[in-house]
């Protein structure tokens, strides 16, 4: 399944939150993709994040990473960063941007 969020990065953050991207542990990524994630792209534009991600199941990838402590860690590092987070509780898989248009 194909999920589109958006989050806020605070301006004054930018950067910080891109070189922390830059540095996103290898434990989390493996984790994501032990949760049935096969892909995650984020984009920037100002402050707003877009991000596209592919997946078995959002829900269960959400279910299996909130508790993570690798996910944990790195969820309070970005608190520090954003204005809008990403969900990790059971509402945030309702998050997801609804499809308006396709080709």
């Amino acid at each position: 399944m194909r999920i589109a969020l958006h989050t806020r990065v605070r301006a004054d953050r930018v950067a910080a939150y891109e070189q922390a991207h830059r540095e996103v542990p290898p434990e989390l990524t493996r984790a994501i993709r032990e949760a049935g994630c096969t892909s995650w792209t984020i984009w920037r534009s100002g402050t707003d994040l877009f991000h596209l991600l592919d997946c078995e199941d959002y829900a269960r990838l959400l279910a299996r990473l909130e508790e993570l402590p690798v996910n944990v860690e790195w969820q309070a590092r970005m608190a520090d960063l954003l204005e809008v987070v990403h969900d990790y509780s059971g509402a945030g898989a309702d998050a997801g941007l609804p499809v308006v248009w396709q080709l």
